[in-house]
């Protein structure tokens, strides 16, 4: 059965979507994009900066069912020039110091509001 996870640590969810989605084992985030929770859009930062703070709503989603960041099977980073890719991969890597999840990056012609990465990720709860 599916369960909503929602929390005040990552930006709140402001369409027909919810932050996370859970069966109980596994945990689905929808794509984070670098704005913080209290709503401030870091659209003019570097790359680096942008998938640290997507990477730390991923983390606070997560946190709330439980979960950390090791706990992550796959990751989808969204980008919207991959020229930026090697920075991502340097500020990604942060966050998955061992055994890191399956991975897919990709280019795609825009993202919302404008930014530059956008990252989903999915879970174990087990």
């Amino acid at each position: 059965m599916k369960r909503i996870i929602s929390t005040d640590e990552a930006p709140a969810a402001v369409g027909a979507y919810s932050q996370a989605t859970t069966n109980g084992d596994i945990v689905f985030t929808a794509g984070q994009i670098p704005m913080t929770p209290d709503g401030e859009l870091l659209d003019d930062e570097s790359i680096t900066v942008q998938t640290r703070q997507s990477l730390e709503n991923v983390s606070a989603i997560l946190e709330e069912e439980g979960c950390t960041m090791e706990d992550v099977l796959k990751v989808t980073v969204f980008m919207d020039d991959i020229e930026d890719f090697d920075e991502m991969n340097d500020a990604y890597k942060e966050y998955f110091l061992d055994n890191p999840p399956a991975r897919s990056a990709v280019e795609v012609a825009n993202l919302p509001k404008g930014v530059g990465v956008e990252i989903e990720a999915i879970a174990s709860n087990e």
